[in-house]
């Protein structure tokens, strides 16, 4: 009876107490989360490795030469003419004209631009000395075609008066002249040039050393060539010839 009691109210009591609910597990917090990114395909098609090389080969056409007037180009018009400039300024005038024609690109009209010179040796301190003297001092000789523009150009040249002319037309040199001029400038150096010589037969003259030193005398006859002078003095009465260096005499 008494055990009876007992598993009664057992059982009551199992009856009336909640039923224990076993949570549900929570993902871990290590654990990621399921990713919805679509995986990377392995199976991509290759890059292909035979394409074609890039030729380091390849000729790059050269630009074409521009020729500038002046420069190779020249006028078949040209005449030779005489210009008229100051005295002394010769060579810098020359520079000036030329340096003009370059920046008003007029080269085309112009070739040559001479000063006229010839070379000759001269003697000081007894030391001979290769020089260059003007053939014709305050004028310069120029090869080019007259027109307009030319024309002007030169005009307004500073230290260049006019052109050598009648009327106020310019004349062309004769080929001679000219055939002269141009031979002189193109003299070889080893060509040996003319002594300059201030001594014209019949001059009088002292020699100023030498074994007839402070005699007087009269030139006879100059040799260029080699820088000779012969003077005819008196010796004992007579008219005496005597060569002599052209440096060891003066005038009187």
């Amino acid at each position: 009876m008494i055990d009876d009691l007992n598993l009664a109210n057992e059982q009551q009591a199992a009856e009336s107490s909640p039923a224990t609910e076993t949570p549900a597990s929570q993902p871990s917090a290590t654990e990621a989360p399921a990713s919805d990114v679509a995986p990377v395909p392995t199976d991509a098609a290759p890059v292909p490795t035979d394409a074609a090389p890039v030729p380091t080969d390849t000729v790059v056409p050269a630009a074409a030469e521009v020729t500038e007037p002046g420069k190779d180009a020249k006028s078949d018009k040209m005449e030779w003419y005489i210009l008229k400039v100051q005295s002394n300024r010769e060579e810098s005038i020359r520079e000036g004209l030329l340096r003009r024609v370059g920046i008003a690109n007029l080269g085309f009209y112009f070739d040559q631009v001479i000063v006229p010179t010839e070379k000759v040796t001269e003697v000081k301190g007894g030391k001979k000395k290769v020089i260059k003297r003007k053939l014709y001092p305050g004028y310069l000789v120029v090869h080019m075609e007259i027109n307009d523009d030319t024309w002007f150009l030169v005009r307004e040249t500073p230290g260049i008066g006019d052109f050598t002319g009648a009327a106020g037309r310019p004349s062309v040199m004769l080929p001679h002249e000219v055939e002269r001029i141009v031979a002189k400038q193109e003299e070889k150096s080893e060509k040996t040039p003319k002594l300059k010589i201030a001594f014209r037969n019949g001059d009088r003259v002292k020699i100023k050393e030498g074994t007839f030193e402070n005699f007087e005398g009269d030139v006879e006859s100059i040799d260029e060539t080699n820088g000779c002078v012969t003077v005819m003095i008196n010796i004992f009465g007579r008219s005496t010839p005597v060569e002599l260096e052209y440096w060891q005499i003066e005038s009187l």
